[in-house]
Parts: C-alpha cells; structure tokens; sequence
C-alpha cells in the first residue's frame, strides 16, 4: 500500500553534561518526513481532518482506554500492543505506523513504536530510516541499553527501536527471562506510554506466537476480499487464551472511488 514514506536525516546528540563524571549516553534523533509520509497517504498531525485520520482516531480510542484501565492481578499491561496480520501483505506495519502516529497526537500519551519482525523488518523501511541496532541486539548484548538504541524522532512523543540485527535465534530470544525484563521494563518506566510491537505474521513465524504471550492488547489486521476465513479462524485460534484480540478490517473501499477506509472491530 506505502512503499517508502518518509526521507530522513540521522544524527547523534548528547544532552549536557551532568554534574557527575559519568558520560551521557548519545540520543539517537531521526527526522521523518511528514509531508512525504501524509502524501504517502499516512496519518500525520499536520494531514488534515482525512478520512484516514478520523478512522484511525475510532481505532485507537478503545485500545488507549483498555490500556490505561485498572488490571487484575497476573494480567499482562495493557499498553503493550501488538499488531499482527495472519500472512504478509495485510498491511500491519502501515496501521502499525498510522496507529502509533495517531496516538501521538494524543495530548496525554507518548509513544514507542517497536518493529518486531525481526525475519523481515519493515518499520524503518517503510519510513524511509536506515537500518538501525535495535531489539535483537538489545536481547543478545547485556551490555547495551535501550537508550543507546532507542531512535527520538522530530515527533516528540513518538520513539522507536528497530528490528535489530537478525539473528537464527530469535525466537528463543523473544521467549527468554530477558524479554520478559525488558518488556516489563518499558511498559511500566513512563506512565503515559504505549508500546506499539508491529509483530510477524501468525501463520508463517514462530516468533508472533511467543510475542503475543507478552501482551496485554492484540490487534489482527484482516485485508479486505483477501485474507480467507480459514487463515481468520487459525489465526485467532493461536491467540486463544491471549485476552483483548482485536481485528482491524483493512482496505475495504465503502464506494467505488473513495479513498480506503479501515473498520474496526472487536473480538
């Protein structure tokens, strides 16, 4: 649907020296596009009130309210979201990037925006960034932290971390006491954040599996007259026992002519 939304310019900065000797870890800031991304037919604050735009805002209202609810005991944070589509090609990267984008217009909320298809990373691809040491890298070097990967980008309360280095391990690293840790950790450092995870298709990795076991939310792109109702079933049947999986309805076009709008459903 997007091929490549955004031009980029990367750099390092450090913030000023603290009093302490201790030196400061650089920040990684990335410029996205924004104009190229809205043209790209991308949620973007400066769009306009699109049809795009409104639909993302249905979308996330129920996802932002579930994650800031009151949790039981033993349930996952709700502001961990993975988005995830049954096979390749459904668009869950482009309504990963539309909702984390979304949610950053919110006035009480940051984002970070994680790419965990760690086979086939698309995040930065999509959004014109060059590849980056990201979430492989984070799980397979103790001595990293997640600032010294952690992308800032010229939306200021939208960050990401990159796929990372590839690695034949990687579902191994996805089901270690580490992820859990480092789940945990970005969950619960910053109170007003949501962790957007775009995850690998269900049908084809068995890394979407595992990631789901550390979510709270779960949203399953559905592409219109495409996905078949058995790759649906199956796919929902690899999320039982995950609570609050929900489908977006992707590509559907209500009128000939009209721009693509998205539906949103519960399941």
């Amino acid at each position: 649907m997007v091929a490549a939304a955004a031009a980029v310019a990367v750099e390092a900065s450090a913030p000023a020296a603290p009093a302490s000797d201790a030196a400061p870890r650089p920040v990684k800031k990335v410029t996205l596009d924004l104009a190229h991304m809205r043209d790209s037919g991308m949620v973007t604050a400066a769009g306009g009130r699109t049809t795009l735009v409104e639909d993302f805002r249905i979308i996330k209202r129920p996802l932002i309210n579930r994650a800031f609810a009151e949790r039981n005991p033993g349930d996952k944070p709700g502001n961990l979201i993975m988005i995830t589509s049954s096979l390749p090609g459904e668009g869950k990267t482009y309504c990963a990037i539309n909702l984390a984008m979304s949610i950053a217009m919110e006035l009480d909320h940051t984002v970070l925006l994680v790419d965990a298809d760690v086979a086939r990373p698309s995040v930065l691809r999509v959004l014109g960034l060059p590849a980056q040491r990201g979430l492989m890298d984070l799980l397979l070097d103790d001595k990293l932290d997640l600032a010294d990967v952690l992308l800032r980008t010229n939306v200021d309360t939208l960050s990401i971390l990159s796929a990372g280095t590839s690695s034949p391990r990687a579902t191994e690293l996805l089901a270690s006491q580490t992820m859990s840790a480092f789940v945990a950790e970005i969950a619960n450092r910053y109170p007003d954040r949501i962790v957007i995870f775009d995850s690998p298709p269900l049908l084809l990795t068995s890394e979407a599996h595992v990631l789901a076991s550390h979510m709270g939310q779960i949203v399953l792109v559905v592409e219109s007259e495409t996905t078949t109702q058995h790759a649906v079933k199956e796919s929902l049947r690899q999320l039982e026992g995950c609570s609050n999986v929900n489908l977006i309805y992707n590509k559907t076009r209500e009128f000939p002519g009209v721009e693509e709008t998205y539906d949103y459903h519960y399941a």
